[in-house]
Formats: structure tokens, C-alpha cells, sequence
């Protein structure tokens, strides 16, 4: 069989290439820009949430309703989940388990709160549960530090 020429040989190299190029991305790279975009989205929420205290509580009273949980913890609950996951996944420091709480209220979020933007929350739990399922990768401080806390656990 003879390889492809001109036109249609050149397509198929640059093809190729591209696909050669695109599976050359370290997937290290890929889940640290995916930590960082999914922590932005959440942390700046929390900032939010934190720049008008009475507006927040106000909104989980009279928008949101959160079942089970009052306003007030609802409110509290989300900002403390907001602020404080965020930066963990940034550093990919503990990630599965920072992951678990933003899931938890993506799903929330997605089945009380708004439910019609399900395609932004496929987005953010797809992101969330590949952490979750497959970690941070290698540009993270777990991957750092795993050895270090399986030696000193005898593994």
C-alpha cells in the first residue's frame, strides 16, 4: 500500500502531527489547569458570598432554599466550602477530599437551587469527579507528598 501524496498526504501528516502534539500534554498540566479553573469558579463565589453578609443569608432564605438547612447555616456552610476547598485543590493539596464538598453542593445546587443550568453543573462535576476518580496529577502537592506519608505509614 502506498502512502497518501500531495494534498491529502500533507492533511494526514499535519493530522498527525497534531494528534502526536495534543497526547505530548503532560496529564499533570491538564488536571492542574482544571484544578485551577473549577477553584476560581467556587472561591470567587465565596468572595461573594463574604462581600454582603445580609444580601447572602438573604438569598438562601428567599431564592435558594436549601431543604433541611436554615439560611443562616446554609449560608455559612457554602462560604466556609467556598473559601476553603478552592485553595486546596489550587495547591492539589488533599484534592479527593477537598473535591467531595463542591460535588456535594454542585448536586445540591443543581437539584434545588437551579436546576435548568444543569449543562454549568455537568461542567463542574465532570471536572470534580475526575479529581476525585484519577487526583490531582503530578503538578500537585499530594503527588509530593504520597511518598513521604507511605513511607512514614510503613507502604
Amino acid at each position: 500500500m502506498t502512502e497518501p501524496t500531495g494534498a491529502r498526504g500533507a492533511l494526514i501528516s499535519l493530522g498527525c502531527w497534531l494528534n502526536d502534539l495534543a497526547q505530548s500534554v503532560p496529564d499533570g498540566l491538564l488536571k492542574l489547569l482544571l484544578r485551577l479553573g473549577i477553584a476560581s469558579v467556587f472561591f470567587k463565589s465565596g468572595l461573594v458570598k463574604l462581600a454582603s453578609w445580609q444580601s447572602t443569608v438573604m438569598l438562601f432564605e428567599m431564592e435558594y432554599r436549601v431543604p433541611v438547612l436554615g439560611p443562616e447555616t446554609a449560608a455559612v456552610i457554602a462560604a466556609i466550602f467556598e473559601l476553603g476547598m478552592p485553595p486546596l485543590l489550587a495547591l492539589g493539596l488533599f484534592t479527593r477530599l477537598a473535591a467531595l464538598p463542591l460535588l456535594g453542593m454542585t448536586a445540591v445546587i443543581e437539584i434545588f437551587v437551579y436546576p435548568l443550568n444543569w449543562s454549568e453543573h455537568l461542567i463542574w462535576a465532570s471536572i470534580l469527579l475526575l479529581l476525585v476518580c484519577r487526583g490531582p496529577g503530578g503538578l500537585s502537592l499530594d503527588h509530593f507528598l504520597r511518598p513521604r506519608l507511605l513511607r512514614r505509614i510503613g507502604r
